[in-house]
């Protein structure tokens, strides 16, 4: 190893322990909230493209009880166009449901998820991820019937 490249190397390690000594002690003493997002990963995300809804226009079911809202008992699969791209279907309900869909792109993969209410009242939401023309199933618990929303966020 030449001269040149172990001053680069030990250039390097200090820049290393640097960086480690500035990480370690910018950390805050409390123990954080889990849920909260850091305001650098909400700008970085910012600056991405968010994926887009599907159209709820482009939802289509036996169950369909008017563009975009859905009415069954038991339940309902519901067919999605292509989107032409990754796009996410959205899903609201007052009350829980369980939605069963492939996974996107090549994978020979079926995720399933029961979605409960959030404490704070605002629903069910389910978010599923489409790349290309797929079915996607929808079940409610009980005898009675549900209503599901195909939403745009």
């Amino acid at each position: 190893m030449s001269g040149r490249q172990k001053a680069l190397l030990g250039l390097l390690a200090v820049a290393l322990v640097a960086l480690f000594v500035v990480a370690v002690g910018a950390g805050r003493g409390d123990r954080g909230d889990p849920g909260a997002r850091h305001g650098l990963v909400d700008r970085l995300g910012a600056l991405g493209a968010e994926r887009a809804a599907v159209d709820p226009a482009t939802v289509s079911a036996d169950c369909l009880a008017e563009p975009g809202r859905l009415v069954f008992s038991g339940g309902c699969v519901l067919r999605v166009a292509d989107p032409g791209g990754l796009r996410t279907l959205v899903l609201r309900s007052t009350a829980r449901f369980t939605v069963v869909a492939p996974a996107p792109g090549d994978a020979d993969l079926t995720i399933r998820d029961e979605v409960e209410p959030a404490p704070d009242g605002t629903g069910a939401v389910a978010k599923v991820a489409v790349d290309q023309a797929t079915e996607v199933g929808v079940r409610c618990p009980g005898l009675g019937s549900c209503t599901v929303v195909v939403a745009t966020s």
